[in-house]
């Protein structure tokens, strides 16, 4: 079972996986969020029964952010992660990134890679203070505006407790 609760400011936050409850907010959240394109609600919806994602939002009460990861092997990747702008500079991100970085690890990965905007440096910092480190350039990965994304990935020390492999 994922982190059952965590504080945010201004009050309770809750981490649970998603559901098809959840992506009309989860959608207008993407929407607000990305514009190369979003990702459409048939997009996350495929995600609700795949058994290599975990699709996790955070509510406070309403749905305030989401996280998309998949596991392939011993690798994952944090393919999505958004908060609702309202909500941003709160500690939000950091709790899902690191409820991401939390399942990666249970599921066996050993590293966790993501894509960023060159320019996005707020999520630059988030991420390198969680210890991921640039491997890689994607040339003009990103369409609206063009832009370079740069690939980050994150190494576990060892194997999780428990992982087979």
């Amino acid at each position: 079972m994922m982190a059952a609760e965590a504080f945010a400011p201004g009050g309770d936050l809750v981490m649970r996986p998603a559901t098809a409850a959840d992506l009309d907010a989860v959608v207008a959240i993407e929407r607000v969020s990305f514009s190369d394109p979003p990702w459409s609600r048939r997009s996350f919806a495929s995600l609700l029964d795949d058994p290599r994602v975990r699709f996790t939002v955070a509510c406070a009460p309403a749905v305030v952010g989401y996280v998309v990861t998949w596991l392939v092997a011993d690798e994952g990747e944090v393919a999505n992660l958004a908060v609702a702008p309202d909500r941003r500079r709160q500690g939000i991100g950091q709790i899902l990134l690191d409820e991401a970085m939390a399942g990666a690890r249970t599921g066996g990965a050993r590293s966790l890679y993501l894509e960023v905007r060159e320019s996005n440096t707020a999520a630059r910092a988030l991420y390198g203070a969680r210890g991921f480190r640039a491997v890689g350039r994607r040339p003009s990965y990103y369409r609206n505006p063009r832009e370079d994304a740069l690939l980050l990935r994150y190494q576990f020390a060892s194997a999780p407790t428990g992982a087979v492999g």
